[in-house]
Order: structure tokens, then sequence, then C-alpha cells
């Protein structure tokens, strides 16, 4: 290492020195303790999870006219406003990274606050759809850059005795976000009193809807996708020609500028916490270093602070020597066993992704639509999938530690698997035939569908993902990691978008049958192929792993 702007060198730096170097050094600031900064920077991650799940209760009135204040949406349209946040995702994480690594942690998460904030007020006040894509890129950008900077964040700072139950909250962060983002959609969804709209005139005179103030329900359920006789092109020309005075479509403007609270609360708490003494000494600046480490450390709790100053030391200079010698993607596709390991990482990546778990998380309300279920009472309902969420995430980190990875992968494609054929089901058997007859579908068929999204919740945030993001973290060699690892993430993100993207408008004309049914029998595919491909990684230290994927795929 170089030396540092007082300078005293890191390379070979001794524990006396060491120790005259904390003593000299004063705290860069007040003290916080490690809960305060925990509590600051995963508001960065329940922003993640509010941004990602605000938009399935404002859907049902985006979807309502122009003249009642609604954007007048088309399934393909609806797969955009997820789908665009999504790709800014993906390039967020891609690059949210490497910006933390250049100007620091605690700067990256202060500037994410900003863009999080102009998201959210972007999103709540686009004029039209194409304003709204731009918004939603944005705020996809800050969603992105926060999944990969907070984490890092969090895991430098905190102290090693908490690090685990740390990272583990800030997991658990990201559906607590979601949680609150259904919670809210439903309150304000209430004292709206559900999609309202007033209709003055119907110049077709078709008699499909009877004048003066009602439920949007009541135009919504002329489409042939939810029952009706009318397609989406003959719908969208009816909502055209009606003369409509008065509607409460713009309540997803106040859904979604409530992601700008928490947004300040980030900018404003973060700028009072320390930069990460890691990054400081990544950075040769060793006297920085001290400070922020004396600011959030117990020594009485931690230890001297000289004995982990002289391990982040040594980390850096083990990471510089592995720097050296670290190769690219080029080495990594020209080498067959790790394409092959590579291969199998983005197959990993793209599971946590085909179970689905997002057609719940952003359309739920709009399926329980489908199946007869009112708009208002829909996004209230939504609240219990939220609920499941954080249960299954809470009983993830249990499971993780009791069980081998391949195990609980496998158990939760295959349950997932049966309880999308289920919802298949309830729509073939209970809905549709009521739909193609022009008569309401059972109120308990709807019913039926949630608790078996309640109970597809509960599995998947209880396995799939913390499998999933920590098999990434161990399956790939050390000297390609960061490409390999950020390769697969980045594929998982575009997974995510495709998915998102497409099944609004597979939903409107396949039906929720065949479209649940194609998303069942494809994960009980990949339960047989997982049980086929899948390497166990538990008990096992990195090099181990390392030496068998090598012999596995060689």
């Amino acid at each position: 290492m170089s030396q540092t702007s007082t300078g005293l060198s890191l390379r070979g730096i001794t524990k006396d020195q060491m120790r005259q170097a904390v003593a000299e050094t004063p705290p860069s600031g007040k003290h916080r303790g490690i809960g305060a900064v925990a509590a600051v920077a995963t508001l960065g991650s329940l922003l993640f999870g509010y941004d990602t799940g605000v938009i399935s209760g404002a859907l049902p009135y985006m979807y309502m006219p122009h003249d009642a204040a609604g954007l007048q949406l088309t399934s393909g349209q609806e797969g955009a406003i997820g789908g665009t946040l999504l790709i800014g995702a993906a390039l967020g994480a891609l690059f949210g990274g490497r910006l933390s690594d250049r100007y620091g942690r605690r700067h990256n998460i202060t500037i994410l606050a900003i863009v999080f904030l102009l998201g959210a007020i972007g999103t709540a006040t686009a004029p039209n759809i194409w304003l709204m894509y731009v918004a939603r890129f944005v705020l996809g950008l800050a969603v992105g850059g926060a999944s990969a900077t907070v984490p890092v964040y969090l895991a430098e700072t905190a102290p090693k005795r908490i690090r685990g139950s740390i990272v583990a909250i800030d997991q658990l962060m990201i559906v607590t976000g979601q949680l609150l983002a259904f919670a809210m959609n439903a309150a304000i969804s209430a004292a709206r009193g559900g999609p309202r709209i007033t209709i003055e005139a119907d110049p077709s005179g078709s008699g499909l809807v009877s004048l003066g103030e009602q439920s949007f329900d009541n135009l919504a359920r002329l489409q042939a996708s939810q029952g009706g006789t009318l397609s989406s092109a003959e719908y969208h020309e009816f909502l055209n020609q009606l003369v409509i005075s008065h509607g409460n479509g713009e309540t997803w403007r106040y859904m979604l500028v409530l992601c700008s609270l928490p947004a300040v609360a980030l900018w404003i708490g973060i700028r009072l916490m320390p930069e990460s003494s890691r990054w400081y000494v990544a950075k040769e600046r060793l006297y920085d270093a001290i400070g922020a480490l004396k600011r959030v450390r117990d020594e009485a709790k931690d230890g001297p602070l000289e004995d982990e100053l002289m391990e982040i030391a040594e980390a850096r200079q083990s990471e510089l020597e592995l720097q050296s010698k670290r190769l690219g993607l080029g080495h990594v596709w020209s080498t067959p066993w790790l394409r092959k390991l590579m291969l199998v990482g983005i197959f990993l990546a793209i599971v946590n992704q085909t179970t689905g778990v997002n057609t719940v998380m952003y359309y739920a309300p709009k399926v329980l639509e489908y199946a007869g279920m009112s708009s208002s009472s829909a996004i209230i309902a939504q609240v219990a999938n939220g609920v499941m969420s954080v249960i299954g995430s809470a009983i993830g980190i249990w499971l993780i530690m009791r069980f081998r990875r391949r195990q609980i992968l496998i158990a939760d494609v295959t349950g997932v698997g049966i309880c999308l054929l289920g919802i298949a089901a309830t729509f073939a058997l209970f809905i549709a035939p009521h739909m193609d007859n022009g008569t309401r579908p059972p109120s308990w068929a709807a019913f039926l569908i949630l608790g078996l999204m309640s109970v597809f919740m509960l599995i998947v945030q209880s396995s799939n993902g913390t499998v999933v993001w920590t098999m990434l973290g161990e399956i790939f060699p050390a000297n390609v990691r960061g490409i390999m690892n950020g390769t697969a993430v980045f594929c998982m993100w575009i997974a995510n978008a495709i998915i998102t993207w497409t099944f609004p408008h597979m939903m409107e004309t396949l039906g929720g049958g065949i479209t649940y049914t194609i998303y069942g029998v494809l994960n009980l595919v990949i339960a047989l192929i997982l049980l086929k491909m899948m390497p166990e990684t538990s008990g096992k230290s990195l090099e181990q792993i390392e030496h068998e994927m090598e012999k596995r795929y060689s």
C-alpha cells in the first residue's frame, strides 16, 4: 500500500503504530449507536420495498379514464410501468457498486436519497404515461443502487458480533417496505371510497352502463378479460366516447408521492452518520478510518479498536494482492468450467424470478379483480400478502441456518409450483365458466386465490431469496467473484423486468388459468433441473466450495 495522507504507511504497519494512531485520533463526530446507523441506512431498503410495492395499489386508479384523472392504461402500458423501473434497477445495481467504491458508501446513499426523492415526485406528478416511464426508470436507478450499496455499508460498519443479524434485518426491511406500501395503499383507497367515477352521458346509447356516480368496477367488468363482452380495443374506444364529469383517479398520485417522505428522512439521517471505516482504509485514509470507527464502536463490547483496524488493514492488503490476480468476463467465458459455473449462477438468479413472486407483489389486486373481487377490496386484500412476506422473511433466517441450501430451494420451487397450479385450477374451474357465461364468479373463489397467494408468498420469502442470494456469494471463485456475481445479478433484474412487463398482457389474453398453469409447470420443471444440477455449499469454506466447483464442472 502507499502512504496515507499523514505519511503513515498501511503496508507493514505494526500494532504499536496502530495503537498510537488510535490514541492520537479523536472521533470524527458525535457517537452513533450501530442501531441508529442500521435504522437510517435501511431506510434505503425500506424505499426499495416501498417503491416496488406501491404500484400494486396505484394501478387500479391508473386504469381509470383521463377525464376521471386516471391514465387509462392498457395491459401493455401496465407492464411497461413495472418493467421500466426494473430496467433502471438493473443498471443501478450494475453501476451503484462501482460508484460507492469510488466515492464512498455514505456519499452514494446520500445521492440515492436525492434520486429516490426525484423519482417519487416525478412519478406522482407525471402528466402522461411517457413521463411516467421516465420517472419510473429514475426510481429504478435508486432501487438498484440501494440494493448494491446499503448491504455493503451495513456489513462494513457493523461490529462482527452482530454483523449477520444487521445484514439480515436489511433484507427484512425490503419486505417491510412492501408491507408498508400495501397498508398505505389500503388506507388511502378506503378513505377515497375506492375507484369512483361520475358518468354524465353515453353518446353511443349502448346501455352498457348507468349514468351518475358509481364504482369504476362497473366499467372495468365490461372487458372480455373480466367477463364482459368488449375486447381491449373496443373497451378503450367505449371509454373515449363517454362524457365523464368527475372521478377520483388522481388517488394514485397520493400513493406514489408518499415515497418522498422516507427519501427525505434518509437524506437527513445518512448525513449524520459516519462513512465506512473500511472504505477509508481502501483509500489509504487511516486517520479518517479511525475517526469514523470511534463514532460507532463501544470498546467494552466490541474489543480494542487497534485490533479491528489491524484486521481491516491486513484484509485490505489481501484484497490488493487478489486484485492483481483478478480476471475479467472474457477469461470466464473462455474457461470451460467457469463458463458452466457462470451459467449455473445465472440459472439460479433467474430461478429467483421465475417463481412469479413479483406477479403477486405488483399485480395481486388486478389478479383478484379478474377473480371477481372489487378494486377497493383487492387493494385492502394485498396487505395479507405483505404480512406473509414479512413472516416468511423472518422464518428464512432460521431455515438457512438449520437446513441445507439444496433442500430448501428444491422444496421452495416445488411448493411454489403447487400453489400456482392451485391458482390456475381455481381460475379454470370456478371463475372462467362464470366469465364465459357473463355471470359473477362465487365470492369465495377470489378469497381462495388470495389464500393461495398468501401461502405462495410465505414459501417464496422464507426460502428462495435467502438461498439464491447466499449461494451467489459462495459458488464463484475469489479472483472472478465480482464479475460473475455482478453478471448473475444483472440477469436476475432483466428476468424480473421481462416477467413484470409480460404478465398483464398474458392475464388479459390467456386468462388466469393458462397463465398460472405456465408458471406452475415451469417451477415443477425447474425443481427437476435443480435436483439434477444444483450444487450444495452448506457447511463448507469458500476455498472448499471453489475446489468442488472446479472438480464438478471441469
